[in-house]
């Protein structure tokens, strides 16, 4: 490889040389002849062969140094702004090959390097920190879906083999078979978040818009979790602006309520209340959902939109973390606003913001 490497630089420096020396020769023949000839008419001098001998080699020998010193300065010159700042960027890319992306390339503040060096560093240094960043990413995706997989599979697994005993009871059998059917619903659940979350975030999943009444749509959301209210004697309250109109993917927000209609009533305490508000407000439908559940803290709502994100670290309650990441990729790709307001021991309030119709809604998303 090396001796490879010596023979393409050494071919470099010799084209290099004959370039320059052509180059030289043409310039300085040109000149000597012009200058010649104008001396000689001005000086009524007749040219001998042996002068004009005498002459062409002493210009081919400057021709020869001449061109000597080019490539001895051209060869330099590139040391200095091309093979040194490449170097640094062969070097870093290297590392990038190697796993390494927390390198950076510092810029070039040399006068004599050429600026677009700087913008090949930059494009670098940009495309190290993105890589970074999704390794990041891959590396906790991986973590937390084998966290959110161990649990529900150790349950199937333990109520599995307690479902093989031969003196269990009527009783006991429904119960474990309900936990196995459990722990296989959530991981099912997880599964299925993960591949809508993926189609999402890969633009695999493409909007069919239509105009409709939001109002219809968040009460048949809401009537969907009748059974849960009413069992937990938790309090309705409801305040639908009417005809408020959107043009939106019905199939997409149905995911978005759903969502935040389950957050609610999972984290309200029975005889508790959810609320749901319909406003029509300028360009937008703002829709809020609130309920008097146990709120988080703003370091938690910070980071409820992240994937896999659970503010209950002990994971007391069911989810995984996947319902207000698709929440978010989904009312971003509406191009709307959701944003949230909580306090420990009071409540939680999720405000989301969706384009009405007849205001830019209609256009290709």
């Amino acid at each position: 490889m090396r001796e490879a490497t010596l023979k393409k630089k050494i071919l470099q420096v010799v084209y290099s040389y004959f370039l320059f020396f052509a180059l030289v020769a043409f310039l300085v023949t040109c000149t000597t002849m012009l200058f010649v000839t104008v001396l000689s008419r001005s000086l009524e001098i007749e040219l001998t062969g042996e002068n004009l001998n005498t002459a062409a080699k002493l210009t081919f020998l400057n021709v020869l140094l001449l061109s000597v010193l080019f490539t001895v300065i051209d060869t330099v010159r590139r040391k200095l702004t091309t093979e040194k700042v490449t170097g640094h960027i062969v070097k870093a890319a290297e590392k990038i090959v190697k796993g390494d992306f927390g390198v950076r390339i510092a810029p070039i503040n040399s006068l004599s390097a050429d600026e677009n060096y700087n913008v090949i560093i930059d494009c670098f240094n940009t495309m190290a920190s993105e890589l970074s960043s999704v390794e990041t990413l891959r590396t906790d995706f991986i973590s937390n879906v084998s966290h959110e997989m161990k649990t529900p599979l150790s349950v199937i697994q333990n109520y599995g083999k307690l479902l093989g005993a031969k003196d269990l009871s009527e009783e006991k059998r429904l119960e474990y078979a309900k936990a196995v059917t459990d722990s296989s619903r959530r991981l099912a659940d997880m599964m299925t978040n993960i591949l809508k979350l993926n189609r999402l975030e890969n633009q695999k999943i493409y909007p069919v818009i239509k105009t409709y009444d939001l109002g219809e749509q968040l009460c048949e959301s809401l009537l969907q979790f009748e059974g849960v209210w009413e069992r937990r004697e938790i309090e309705i309250s409801t305040d639908i602006e009417e005809g408020v109109l959107v043009s939106a993917d019905s199939e997409l927000l149905s995911l978005v309520w759903n969502n935040l209609f389950s957050n609610a009533f999972k984290f309200t305490r029975d005889g508790g209340s959810v609320s749901l508000s319909v406003k029509a407000d300028g360009e937008y439908a703002t829709v809020k959902i609130s309920d008097t559940g146990c709120g988080m803290t703003p370091e938690v709502g910070a980071h409820i939109f992240e994937k896999f994100y659970q503010g209950d670290t002990s994971h007391a309650t069911e989810g995984n973390g996947l319902g207000l990441a698709l929440v978010k990729r989904v009312v971003d790709i509406m191009r709307g606003e959701i944003g949230v307001e909580s306090s420990v021991g009071v409540g939680t309030t999720f405000t989301v913001k969706i384009r009405r119709a007849g205001n830019g809604s209609e256009e290709t998303l």
